[in-house]
């Protein structure tokens, strides 16, 4: 799991039948200071998170587990919202 925050939302009128009903959102990775780590990317959003928020997010071959069908054409999803950070 990666750390980011969700910088903008995604407006897409024509999507994959696995993606209907789910939310798409533009996040910004972040480092363990909470600085900005590398260029933005879409993830879906199982958690209903929102914009400004903090939260966990998974990549690769583990962000289309975060979907109820277990598949889909996803590289990144959303699956915590982060409440608090003890280092």
């Amino acid at each position: 799991m990666y750390l980011g925050r969700v910088i903008g939302t995604v407006v897409a009128t024509q999507k994959d039948e696995n993606l209907k009903g789910i939310k798409l959102l533009v996040v910004q990775p972040l480092d363990h200071r909470r600085e900005a780590a590398g260029d933005p990317f879409v993830a879906i959003d199982v958690v209903q998170s929102g914009p400004g928020e903090e939260v966990f997010w998974v990549g690769a071959r583990e962000a289309p587990k975060a979907l109820a069908s277990g598949y889909g054409p996803v590289d990144a999803a959303i699956v915590g919202i982060v409440d608090r950070v003890d280092v």
